[in-house]
């Protein structure tokens, strides 16, 4: 089984995203509302994908991908983000950021992510979604 963990205080800005993950059968989907309680579910078990929301309510996203790249520099992580994409791409450079998704991302954003991760899981030898 795929584990995604996701990381949002505002579950309307990710609730088709999330609405979607629950419906793929494959996937355990495990959410926080901070950036510290993600991090500390993090420490404890080993999550496939990691999505932030651009806002959180002690941390930006950003932060937060710069505490769990220092944390595990081998997570996948799936970023919303309002920049653009030279700004996000500059702004997340050395963070590990496997994608970009969009402010309230839709299903089509989620499975778009899903084929990427699947793309990476298997390069890596890992199970498939």
């Amino acid at each position: 089984m795929t584990k995604i963990l996701m990381v949002s205080s505002a579950a309307d800005s990710v609730a088709e995203l999330s609405l979607f993950l629950e419906q793929q059968p494959a996937l355990s989907l495990s959410r926080s509302e901070t950036g510290k309680g993600g991090l500390d579910m993090i420490g404890d078990n080993r999550f496939d994908l990691v999505i932030v929301d651009e806002t959180l309510a002690d941390m930006t996203g950003l932060e937060f991908a710069g505490q769990l790249v220092a944390k595990d520099p081998m997570a996948n992580l799936a970023l919303v983000s309002s920049l653009s994409g030279d700004d996000f791409h500059e702004a997340s450079e050395g963070l590990g950021v496997l994608a970009r998704l969009p402010v309230r991302p839709d299903a089509g954003e989620g499975q778009k992510m899903l084929d990427l991760l699947e793309s990476i899981l298997k390069l890596t030898g890992k199970r498939n979604l």
